[in-house]
């Protein structure tokens, strides 16, 4: 006898939506059947008109614990998750202190979320100069690929990669299999902003430094081989290079973000809107949803990167570059998304399973036999106004205040579990089997 069945009349299955009845046994999905199949089972919830989604995996997570834990937190961070039907995350080797770099430091982050996580979290590595032999350690300990920044990265002990040395990372990560992960600006075509007001923050940061260093990346992947993949892509200028890549047959894919989907300059009213690189004018939205689209752009994850209040106070200039949307991510993008027509299933592809493909996350990204059962009860036509008070990251700050979205998440399971505030998460090593 299965330990709980779930029936829904709008699951989103990989081959589509459609009424049908979801069986969990030991914390994996043991069959998808008629929505009135007989299943006996320990437990049965019936969501009715209630979207069932496989949980999102958000791949672009910045914790931050230990070293700025005050900034965010394995606890905070993944109860807003969670809260966000987000049921897997991948942490970024910074801004915590140590940095994910070596061995050594991994094993210090580990510590430091073990038993306080109420979603499963994996880790990436960092690559930083100097740190070439470390890679293959991290790789064979289980880390999911490795983070690198082609300009400055805002935090001194996570140093930006020249030309030369991301040759040399590449090739080693290369060599194993491994998968690198670009953050993708060009520092010759950056300046520092001739004042405090949005313009001048935006115009330090154009799109062709986006554009240049992508096309650098490609270069270096057409020469060394490695998988790369190009993170938050804002600018709509780096579409037709990505998408020569991929015609090209060069693995490369890319990302972008709920914030460069769905706000735009003009909305830029105070530093939570600061974020690197920036949230660009309107007109450059539509492109990257046609990129989505076109599967030019895989993915869709938050680049979640909180910090302590205080250091979003000011001007544009001086603020720290960071948006917090882990819980947020779903219906920001779905209130976007079926405006343009694009259904349940797109935004399960971009949000669950492309992320879990990306990082060949073990058992995620689908609600499929043998899955992990991370699920989610989305209402899909309920709306909200966005409270930041109501928010479970850690400080209260969201550029989507008083936004009214559609898409509430109901309840949110982990391994057929409803998510309490008893962590459950488990910590994710890319070299375990299932």
């Amino acid at each position: 006898m299965d330990d709980l069945v779930i029936r829904s009349r709008r699951a989103v299955l990989p081959d589509g939506e459609r009424p049908a009845a979801v069986s969990v046994r030991d914390g994996r999905i043991s069959g998808v059947h008629p929505h009135g199949a007989d299943l006996p089972a320990g437990a049965s919830v019936d969501l009715g008109d209630i979207a069932l989604l496989p949980g999102l995996v958000d791949t672009h997570v910045h914790v931050n614990e230990p070293g700025r834990t005050e900034w965010e937190g394995f606890a905070t961070a993944t109860r807003a998750a969670a809260s966000g039907g987000v049921t897997t995350l991948v942490d970024m080797p910074l801004n915590s202190v140590p940095p994910t770099v070596d061995p050594a430091a991994l094993a210090v982050k580990r510590e430091a979320a073990q038993g306080a996580c109420a979603v499963d979290v994996g880790f990436w590595g960092g690559a930083v100069p100097g740190n070439v032999p470390s890679l293959r350690p991290l790789h064979d300990l289980g880390v999911f690929g490795f983070k690198c920044f082609m300009s400055d990265s805002g935090v001194p002990e996570f140093p930006a990669l020249s030309v030369e040395e991301m040759r040399a990372a590449f090739r080693e990560i290369a060599s194993f299999g491994g998968l690198a992960v670009v953050h993708a600006e060009d520092p010759a075509s950056l300046s520092s902003p001739t004042g405090g007001g949005y313009p001048e923050f935006l115009a330090s940061r154009p799109p062709s430094a986006e554009r240049l260093a992508v096309e650098q990346a490609v270069r270096l992947v057409e020469e060394t081989g490695v998988r790369a993949h190009i993170l938050h892509v804002s600018a709509a200028d780096c579409v037709d290079v990505l998408a020569k890549a991929r015609a090209d047959g060069l693995p490369v894919t890319a990302e972008t973000c709920p914030h460069y989907l769905v706000l735009c300059a003009d909305d830029a009213r105070d530093p939570a809107h600061k974020c690197c690189p920036p949230i660009r004018e309107s007109a450059n939205r539509e492109p990257l949803w046609r990129g989505l689209a076109a599967d030019v752009i895989t993915c869709v994850v938050t680049d979640h990167s909180p910090c302590a209040p205080e250091l979003k106070r000011g001007d544009f200039a001086t603020a720290w570059g960071g948006i917090s949307s882990l819980q947020l991510g779903l219906p920001v993008v779905w209130t976007a998304a079926r405006a343009r027509g694009h259904d349940l299933r797109a935004v399960s592809r971009w949000m669950s399973e492309a992320p879990a493909a990306l990082a060949a996350v073990p058992g995620k990204g689908g609600i499929a036999v043998g899955n992990d059962a991370d699920l989610v009860a989305f209402a899909a036509d309920e709306t909200f106004t966005v409270n930041p008070a109501a928010l479970h990251h850690r400080h209260p700050v969201t550029p989507y205040e008083g936004r009214t979205l559609t898409g509430v998440v109901r309840t949110t399971w982990l391994r057929g579990r409803p998510v309490t505030a008893t962590p459950t998460g488990r910590l994710l090593d890319r070299t375990e089997s299932r």
